[in-house]
């Protein structure tokens, strides 16, 4: 099946899911990757319930930005999660453990956006095994036993809620905050404990970054500047006019990014850094197995700790490399576990936490969505 990188989810059965409307920051002001931030325009204007919800879900947090997602409704009040296989990341997250930890999120903002509605979702997960459909969703106007539906607060904060990859100020999160997002996640918030998960994320990082492999999926997946945003929403964006004035003077390229003796490299390195060091918090998700259904749990969870810390005026970021289940990883990997987890349980998430600058934030580009039937 041909498709373009933008049509991501395929035309398999025709039809297609623009994502709901949000404020996308000042990067627009100037660079603004037009196309890429079309879906955005769609705000909710479908009479169907299920596909006002996608448009939603569609903004939801995942590796690399990937949006793995495809959909199939072309059964009444149902919709059908796959995986799109052709999105994997076999270097960074051999396991589709990440990838399937993302659709998680997709599953919990849909169900969130459809309860906006007055409408439950009863998932059936892997309602196949594990290489059929990652969900079977059932929309209903009234849950099990009959009773409305009542509408989730969480969702006035979806079309808010970023992942912010800026250093975060030098300020303590109040006690009453971290208190909030107590059963959603662990938190860390003592400072040597701080100390020794921050150098856990350096460290892992830069592992990372010295792995060919892997840092070669990452830099393929890239997109530098407007041009290259716009012709692939999807990936990891570097864009806005700090990033793009490097770019100008030949500092910023993928090729430099390849290059450890590059002064772009380098750059890259000061930046990840000083982003990574300015964390006062972490927060992180454990679940006692890891299967595929605790995989989508965890997913599930982190969804609603990233709109909970948009609430309280929390920035949460993502720092996953000690996670990654590649063989040059493995020693940072065990280090997380030892730290983070009680025997027999598997880290699923790891996130800075703190206060993060209000302005300046560029957004993740959702890709023009397709859906199945």
């Amino acid at each position: 099946m041909s498709m373009s990188r933008r049509k991501a989810l395929g035309i398999i059965g025709g039809g297609t899911i623009l994502a709901a409307t949000a404020t996308v920051g000042t990067f627009l002001s100037t660079r603004t990757p037009d196309i890429a931030i079309a879906p955005w325009a769609k705000a909710g204007s479908y009479t169907d319930v299920r596909k006002r919800a996608l448009s939603y879900a569609i903004l939801a947090p995942n590796p690399h930005n990937r949006q793995p997602w495809l959909v199939d409704l072309s059964e009444e009040n149902t919709m059908v999660l796959y995986r799109d296989l052709e999105r994997d990341l076999p270097a960074t997250d051999p396991f589709s453990r990440q990838l399937t930890i993302g659709l998680g999120c997709f599953l919990e903002l849909m169900t969130i956006a459809a309860a906006q509605d007055g409408y439950a979702v009863a998932l059936d997960l892997f309602p196949e095994g594990e290489q059929g459909p990652v969900a079977r969703a059932v929309f209903s106007d009234r849950d099990s036993q009959g009773n409305n539906i009542k509408a989730d607060p969480l969702f006035e904060q979806i079309l808010h809620r970023t992942s912010c990859k800026e250093p975060f100020e030098d300020r303590a999160v109040p006690i009453d905050k971290i208190a909030r997002l107590t059963p959603l996640a662990t938190t860390y918030t003592d400072p040597k404990e701080v100390a020794t998960i921050r150098k856990l994320t350096l460290d892992a990082w830069m592992s990372e970054a010295g792995t060919p492999h892997a840092l070669k999926e990452s830099v393929d997946l890239m997109r530098f500047g407007k041009a290259e945003i716009n012709a692939n929403p999807d990936g990891i964006d570097l864009g806005g006019p700090f990033l793009e004035s490097l770019m100008l003077v030949g500092i910023l390229s993928k090729e430099g990014q390849l290059d450890p003796t590059s002064s772009g490299f380098k750059e890259g390195i000061k930046m990840y850094t000083d982003m990574l060091t300015a964390t006062p918090a972490y927060a992180v998700i454990t679940t006692k197995g890891n299967s595929r259904i605790d995989q989508i749990e965890a997913g599930r969870r982190w969804m609603r700790l990233n709109l909970t810390t948009t609430e309280l005026g929390l920035a949460l970021h993502p720092v996953s490399q000690a996670l990654q289940e590649f063989p040059e990883m493995a020693e940072h990997y065990t280090r997380a576990h030892q730290l983070l987890s009680k025997p027999g349980e598997t880290v699923q998430m790891l996130g800075r936490l703190g206060f993060g600058p209000t302005v300046g934030r560029s957004p993740r580009w959702p890709l023009e969505k397709k859906i199945i039937g």
